[in-house]
């Protein structure tokens, strides 16, 4: 019944070992409650009067008084405690997020991931608060309880401990059914966040093509359906509760009946019979406030599931970091036989035999059609992606991922679609370089061609740029990585994924002529299909289903007549 992921949250056994002594303690005092009234009570029916009464009303409510003093104290631990575990579990979350690369983001859905960081968290937060105290009451409170309730009445304790089992698995077959619907509402949440994402993203380029009235019917359909498993699963819960509280009700009014008979029958005297079914309701009452708040904390749970299912992805493998420095030209990088699969279920490599090889600095192009696996050699460079086997080379020394230290804090990486921060455009630009001078930054602004795009708006530099603040266009959008990387000289490995995509001819020309410049003394890979880069390129990849077909300079590629000069030609016939 205990979701076995919440063991998996430190220091969580001590906890629930506390709440289990609790739940004790707050039995003890149910018990006192219900002993001290009905003593009350009897002795008044007897005769007695309300003066002589005072010390057994007295500890009643101190009895009730202590009980919610302990339920206040035990709340604002929960309260903290879920606070800390759930940044605990955020911060794990965003660090193994970082450590699994952009790869697996963008197979997970970029909104999917958002939401789990941000509301996910908190969803576990209210889980942890809700679920802890509720299931070890239940699984403490009504067993002392019953304890009691067989030295007062043997009849009464059997009709209890019958309907217990009873009311159990007819809750556990309705939850079933209500995780199952959960579930199902849960996949429809995470599509919707994604989904609702991308369309935010894309508005402005929707509304531009036409097309946003056709997307504005897709994310209502996806809303819709939403909606309907929504209410599909408020069913299950209404009518989960509904059950509960019939055969809650029905139980403790069988030992109402049967206590009442014996008191006519005179077999049984009013103090006990009393004592029995002030406590019934009681007795049923923790499994109540478990049941009326175990539909809530589904979507928790089921977000706590999804996130320590992220925590149990394989990473890659450990090796020893290498002693690089800044590149230079003594160094060597090869590639021998290199196999990448982007799925481990996946039956085809998606690089094969990759054989490449390259000392110092230099500029090298990589071409190829749209699948042919530009991206994914970049991927592997930029130390996203590993290889099958320790296939990849810096100065002699053999591994498998270039997800090393010393190699990634010389990369810069500009890819089609750069992320941009919910920051100033100023804080855009110098992400790679936080202490650089907004003279240094106009520069790498002017030089990406983006002047007149920061003199247009409201607040200049200091204008408030990415989700759900100043839109920029596609082309703006890569003309910032690419003032990133104007702005950062020092590091030596630039990997660049169709960094001019969404610009137009003209633009992208006089981005190229200071650009150029920017390659000199680097070691520069450049995944484009734009032909005008390949004459500016020290040595060109052509790639074509996940291999290299063909490889060398520009003039020795024209000459051979090969898969290169058949690339420019599919080019053309496009």
């Amino acid at each position: 019944m205990i979701d076995k992921n919440l063991f998996r949250i430190d220091k969580i056994r001590p906890v629930l070992i506390g709440l289990a002594g609790l739940g004790v303690l707050q039995a003890l005092l149910i018990i006192g409650q219900a002993y001290f009234l009905s003593h009350a009570i009897s002795e008044l029916w007897n005769g007695q009067n309300v003066a002589s009464q005072l010390t057994e009303m007295g500890i009643f409510f101190i009895c009730f008084l202590l009980r919610q003093v302990l339920n206040f104290f035990r709340d604002g631990f929960l309260d903290k405690f879920a606070y800390e575990q759930s940044k605990v579990v955020r911060q794990q979350l965003l660090d193994k997020v970082f450590r699994l690369g952009p790869n697996f983001v963008q197979k997970e859905g970029t909104g999917n991931m958002v939401t789990m960081a941000i509301e996910g968290i908190s969803q576990v937060e209210n889980y942890i608060t809700l679920i802890l105290p509720k299931i070890t009451n239940m699984m403490v409170i009504p067993w002392v309880i019953l304890i009691f309730v067989f030295t007062q009445d043997i009849r009464s304790g059997i009709v209890l401990l019958l309907v217990f089992p009873i009311i159990i698995i007819f809750m556990i077959i309705l939850g079933y059914a209500a995780r199952a619907k959960a579930d199902r509402q849960y996949e429809g949440y995470q599509l919707l966040s994604n989904h609702f994402l991308d369309s935010l993203r894309g508005l402005e380029t929707l509304n531009f093509l036409g097309l946003s009235k056709k997307y504005e019917k897709n994310v209502y359909g996806i809303s819709e359906d939403y909606r309907k498993a929504t209410m599909s699963t408020l069913k299950i819960a209404i009518l989960s509760t509904f059950a509960l509280d019939f055969f809650t009700t029905l139980s403790v009014a069988i030992v109402a009946v049967f206590l009442g008979f014996k008191l006519m029958n005179g077999e049984m005297l009013l103090f006990p019979a009393l004592t029995t079914l002030v406590l019934a309701p009681d007795f049923f009452l923790p499994l109540r406030d478990f049941s009326s708040d175990y539909h809530a904390t589904l979507d928790g749970g089921n977000t706590l599931q999804s996130i320590f299912s992220i925590l149990d992805k394989k990473e890659f493998a450990e090796q020893e970091e290498l002693n690089l420095e800044a590149w230079s030209e003594e160094d060597t990088l090869t590639l021998s036989g290199v196999n990448v699969v982007y799925d481990e279920t996946a039956e085809k490599n998606t690089l094969s035999n990759i054989d490449f090889s390259w000392s110092g600095f230099g500029k090298i192009g990589v071409v190829g059609l749209s699948g042919s696996g530009k991206s994914t050699l970049i991927k592997l460079l930029g130390g996203f992606l590993e290889a099958k086997e320790n296939s990849i080379e810096i100065n002699n020394e053999t591994i498998n991922h270039l997800r090393l230290k010393s190699w990634q804090d010389q990369l810069l990486y500009v890819p089609q679609d750069p992320y941009i921060f919910h920051a100033s455009f100023k804080d855009n630009i110098s992400f790679y370089q936080p202490n650089a001078s907004e003279r240094d930054i106009l520069i790498a602004v002017e030089q990406a061609g983006l002047l007149e795009v920061v003199q247009e708006l409201p607040e200049g530099l200091e204008t408030i740029i990415g989700d759900a603040a100043h839109m920029l266009s596609g082309g703006q959008l890569q003309r910032v990585a690419i003032a990133r990387a104007f702005l950062d000289s020092n590091r030596q490995i630039l990997l660049f994924d169709e960094p001019t995509a969404h610009l137009d001819v003209e633009t992208e020309a006089d981005l190229k002529r200071t650009m150029l410049p920017l390659f000199n003394n680097r070691l520069v890979f450049f995944a484009t299909h734009r032909l005008h880069w390949m004459k500016e390129m020290d040595y060109i990849l052509v790639m074509k289903d996940g291999q290299i077909v063909e490889q060398g300079t520009y003039s020795e590629l024209r000459e051979k007549n090969g898969a290169y000069s058949e690339f420019v030609e599919q080019l053309k016939g496009e």
